[in-house]
């Protein structure tokens, strides 16, 4: 019997059950920002300061109005439909005021972190707490300088998103 061909099946399977495993952790480039793109349906961008970030169109990088505008080292992941989000950035000198909602609003309930990254601390759902200041509500954990936020696009109290429509994350973006 000849096991030449099983051989080869087996060795590339191997090389594909690896590259599933390691390509979503590898630093941004080309091949894992495509294969995030078409496996998990996720893709991610890193501004340097707010200024950098979206303002209009591309509203799944577009930052949440409660991030301070001397925010720094901001890093957004958000699935391609645009709802779920991850959010890291670095505090200025301009505290962040605490995530919050209205009085009297009761926040819907949230989902934890529902993408991954590699900048992403396992455990951020431990200390987190809703903010509703903007179109989704978000769950945000502050460790010292650093800022976790993560929304699964349950709307705000109040809602400011029509409902049935999602922000679309268009095809160019990039980390």
């Amino acid at each position: 019997m000849n096991r030449r061909p099983l051989v080869i099946v087996a060795a590339t399977a191997g090389v594909l059950a690896t590259a599933a495993l390691a390509l979503p952790h590898l630093p941004p480039n080309p091949v894992s920002d495509s294969f995030n793109e078409s496996l998990f349906k996720e893709k991610g961008k890193h501004f340097a300061t707010t200024a950098d970030a979206p303002t209009r169109g591309d509203r799944a990088f577009a930052l949440p109005s409660w991030v301070p505008k001397d925010a720094t080292d901001i890093r957004v992941r958000a699935r391609t439909d645009g709802r779920a989000r991850l959010i890291r950035f670095t505090l200025g000198a301009t505290p962040l005021d605490g995530p919050r909602c209205a009085a009297g609003t009761a926040p819907g309930k949230v989902r934890g972190p529902q993408l991954n990254a590699r900048w992403w601390p396992g455990d951020a759902r431990e200390d987190a707490r809703p903010d509703c200041r903007d179109h989704y509500q978000y769950q945000v954990a502050v460790r010292g300088k650093r800022v976790y936020a993560w929304t699964d696009g349950t709307p705000s109290p109040g809602g400011l998103v029509p409902q049935g429509t999602a922000p679309a994350v268009r095809a160019s973006a990039h980390r």
